[in-house]
């Protein structure tokens, strides 16, 4: 796979490779491991609200009235 990187993060990357003594590819998967995690994680917490207001949809309009 190919990625074209802008200059200015390219060098970002060059710069904190560096420092963590690693490659530019490997922080390029880190980060994606990262966006799946995130998106995964927040599809988790919108499938349990959709939950919550699906079977306590009852409750929660009694507690609004209250």
């Amino acid at each position: 796979m190919n990625l074209r990187v802008p200059e200015d993060l390219d060098r970002r990357l060059d710069e904190l490779a560096a420092e963590e003594h690693t490659s530019k590819s490997a922080l390029l998967l880190q980060g994606a491991e990262l966006v799946l995690q995130r998106h995964g994680r927040r599809r988790e917490i919108n499938e349990g609200l959709d939950f919550v207001m699906s079977h306590d949809a009852e409750l929660l309009k009694r507690l609004e009235d209250a």
